[in-house]
């Protein structure tokens, strides 16, 4: 009685190539760092953003002091502690608030990584689009999140700090890896195609 469609991205509008005078302006324009790690989404406990920031707190203190945490998105709900945590982190936490629509693509492309180990998440689409911005991704091993990201990304134990930081480290200290990495998340993310979404729904529809 169950079929399943996933929801789609468009590739070719995060594969586009873009000036790096136009990146620089996106980076000038929020105020972000030469190197940051990035998540995007809501500031929610689900999303599970204390532990981001403590595994990121980890990497500044045993690897490498300059990386900045930037976290793109709206606040959700019970957000107090992840707001107290983000505050006493200094300069080292860049806090977007809203975006532009527009500019979410370049501020994708701009981070050496993202993270998302989210707790719950019913499809997870701001993996599928940082793996089609070809960025490296950090992901949980439990939800959805698997399936989207398939072998592309990092999948983590989403209550383990160690886990988080580890992937920081593997990714940044392997330019190889991350290359890799880029590759099999651009091949992931034409699975998601809209134009396969679309064929899958219609077949349905006729077979009904």
């Amino acid at each position: 009685k169950i079929e399943i469609v996933h929801p789609g991205i468009d590739l070719e509008n995060y594969s586009q190539k873009y000036e790096k005078e136009e990146l620089e302006r996106i980076r000038n324009k929020y105020k972000l760092p030469s190197e940051y790690i990035l998540y995007l989404g809501t500031i929610e406990p689900r999303k599970n953003i204390e532990r981001i920031i403590k595994a990121f707190i980890k990497y500044k203190k045993e690897v490498k002091d300059d990386l900045k945490l930037v976290i793109v998105g709206n606040k959700g709900w019970k957000y107090d502690n992840i707001m107290k945590l983000i505050e006493s982190m200094g300069t080292d936490i860049i806090l977007t608030g809203y975006i532009d629509e527009e500019d979410k693509i370049p501020i994708y492309k701009l981070a050496q990584i993202f993270v998302f180990p989210s707790l719950y998440e019913g499809f997870g689409m701001p993996v599928l689009e940082a793996m089609a911005a070809g960025v490296p991704v950090v992901t949980s091993n439990v939800s959805s999140l698997p399936e989207v990201a398939g072998d592309a990304a990092i999948l983590v134990d989403p209550l383990s700090e160690d886990e988080i930081f580890e992937a920081y480290k593997k990714i940044l200290s392997d330019d190889e890896l991350k290359k890799e990495m880029v590759q099999k998340g651009l091949e992931q993310a034409k699975k998601f195609e809209w134009k396969k979404s679309v064929e899958i729904l219609e077949k349905i529809y006729e077979e009904i």
